[in-house]
């Protein structure tokens, strides 16, 4: 009797072992699945909702289905703001590979004093984007920026030039601004990808007579091409939605010269309290950029 009831004791016991330990994992993706629930899709969700509606938020709740959907689509406007978009994203992230590709060629070498210049060539991503604005809207001032100023010195121009405010010279100012504060992201992830790179590699191509520009093509980048690829779709996506250095810039002006498709959904949500449409906005900048992400990775798994 005594062992029957031994031997149902430890058998209870093992099962809430077991049981316990069935539950673990559970336990501890927990916390990290409420955030993600929490942070990234009731958000969403919550977007894709209100865009159906014409709404305040508060207590005016008016269900319009399509209407905010159909709306953007057949606004000019907006078409024209995703082309500015398209071409900022285009040039900021282009001139980001070229650069922080040859930059971390530079910095895999191994010389003398290339860790200083490791620390200093990544400071641009370190400081905030606020930060950034601010300080190159100083230096772009027309009456007092320090570029205005070098510039008359050199006797290359004859009167001060509104940088931000000429339709000749916002865009291209602000691309460039865009450029020195994004360069570092993929020139640190290049860096890492080179020096994962066996010196093995580099050597049977030596031994092979392969100059370094066929190194550099038919080797190193095949090898670096899964980190390439993350970097340029995680690139593409953050630039295409970006909105505080251009907001802070230039607001989207002067006229609609970059007025991006970011600040165009502020505008709607915080300036004409259109939640709706703003929501409905920022639903097909989501799937946009989704679509770019997809196109990006079958184009380049279809290149292996």
């Amino acid at each position: 009797m005594n062992n029957r009831s031994g031997t149902n004791k430890t058998a209870a016991f093992d099962s809430r072992k077991i049981s316990l330990k069935s539950l673990t994992p559970y336990i501890f993706i927990g916390p990290a699945l409420i955030a993600l629930i929490m942070l990234v899709i009731y958000p969403l969700c919550y977007g894709v909702f209100i865009s159906f509606f014409k709404t305040n938020l508060s207590n005016k709740w008016d269900f319009v289905a399509l209407k905010n959907y159909i709306s953007i689509f057949s606004d000019k406007t907006f078409i024209s703001q995703i082309w500015v978009t398209l071409k900022f994203t285009f040039l900021v992230v282009a001139a980001h590979f070229v650069i922080g590709v040859l930059l971390g060629m530079v910095l895999n070498q191994k010389k003398a004093g290339i860790t200083f210049f490791r620390a200093v060539l990544v400071l641009p991503w370190l400081f905030p984007e606020v930060v950034v604005a601010l300080i190159f809207k100083w230096i772009m001032n027309p009456l007092y920026g320090l570029v205005n100023n070098y510039l008359l010195d050199a006797g290359l121009i004859n009167d001060h030039i509104s940088w931000l405010g000429d339709t000749r010279f916002a865009f291209i100012a602000v691309v460039l601004v865009c450029i020195w504060k994004g360069y570092p992201l993929v020139m640190v992830n290049v860096l890492a990808g080179l020096q994962s790179v066996s010196e093995d590699i580099y050597e049977a191509a030596k031994m092979d007579g392969a100059n370094k520009v066929q190194t550099f093509f038919r080797i190193v980048l095949p090898s670096i091409k899964p980190v390439l690829t993350t970097t340029l779709v995680l690139d593409t996506v953050w630039w295409f939605k970006h909105y505080t250095i251009v907001y802070l810039l230039t607001k989207g002006g002067p006229g609609s010269d970059t007025s991006i498709i970011s600040i165009e959904i502020y505008k709607q949500a915080f300036e004409y309290f259109n939640f709706g449409k703003a929501a409905a906005m920022s639903v097909i900048v989501f799937f946009i950029c989704l679509v770019i992400s997809k196109l990006y990775r079958r184009f380049l798994d279809n290149e292996e």
